[in-house]
């Protein structure tokens, strides 16, 4: 068992302070670091090899048994782990009822090489452009993580990855997909540049998704808004416009549906029919 830090019982202790500030994005961005609350996403985490700084747990409980096999491991990277009072976790906490563990980990930068490193085994880079619902935006990593995507790249206008919400949506996959930010207005003219097909869902599109081969590497497929969709400057790099056939009655797909049907209908066609064999 790794040793603990000394208990930290005051909420006016400057390391708290500096924790609860995480929970605002112009903190989180200026520091690199972002706050997870709970058991399941701190151990999330901590299986996948992430940076995390300290895991910080409520000393009236202790470390909950799921985390216990990491703070016994001597070469499980850095973390410190540091007993709290109650008030100082309510402090540091989002949620209405405060879990009983949360952790500060650090940001990763964007490896833009990694993006145009396509294998031919490599899933499509998933690029959002204004996607504001936290939950739409965790759901779509979650695909994205499950389905294999090579990325998922958020642009302008699109929620923080790092709010609590949207962090509680991916419920750990962003520690299985790499996720980052970028400015599109520069990413997509480059990859497009470098080989890449951008396809568009669109409702005037002709071509349907399962016409299209989006087995390859090279396929980067992008989500807009909720309600306008695509930006008209992202919309104007579009190669191909899909659209998801509808045999029922529906006028559209809520964007993390759209989104996950087109993931699987990637994995089906570069796995189970090995369109990229």
């Amino acid at each position: 068992m790794r040793s603990l830090e000394q208990a930290i019982t005051s909420v006016a202790n400057p390391r708290v302070k500096g924790w609860a500030k995480l929970s605002e994005r112009k903190h989180r961005e200026k520091e690199g670091r972002f706050k997870l609350e709970g058991i399941h996403l701190t151990a999330e985490a901590l299986a996948a090899g992430w940076p995390v700084e300290c895991v910080v747990f409520d000393e009236g409980i202790g470390i909950p048994a799921e985390l216990l096999p990491y703070a016994e491991r001597e070469d499980a990277g850095g973390a410190a782990w540091i007993p709290a009072s109650a008030d100082v976790i309510a402090k540091c906490s989002e949620t209405e009822t405060p879990q009983p563990v949360f952790a500060v980990a650090k940001k990763l930068p964007l490896e833009k090489e990694a993006l145009f490193e396509a294998a031919a085994s490599a899933g499509p880079v998933v690029v959002l452009d204004g996607v504001q619902d936290p939950g739409n935006v965790g759901t779509i990593v979650r695909s994205a993580a499950a389905s294999g995507a090579r990325a998922v790249v958020l642009g302008k206008g699109t929620a923080d990855l790092y709010n609590a919400k949207t962090l509680r949506s991916t419920m750990g996959a962003l520690f299985h997909v790499p996720v980052r930010e970028a400015d599109l207005a520069e990413l997509l003219p480059e990859a497009r540049a470098r080989g890449a097909t951008l396809y568009g869902t669109s409702l005037q599109a002709t071509a349907s998704c399962y016409d299209c081969d989006l087995s390859g590497g090279d396929a980067w497929l992008l989500f807009g808004n909720e309600g306008s969709g695509l930006s008209p400057a992202v919309n104007a790099l579009v190669d191909r416009p899909i659209i998801i056939p509808m045999t029922g009655k529906a006028e559209s797909l809520n964007v993390a549906m759209a989104a996950t049907v087109l993931l699987f209908e990637a994995q089906r066609q570069r796995i189970f029919l090995g369109l990229n064999a």
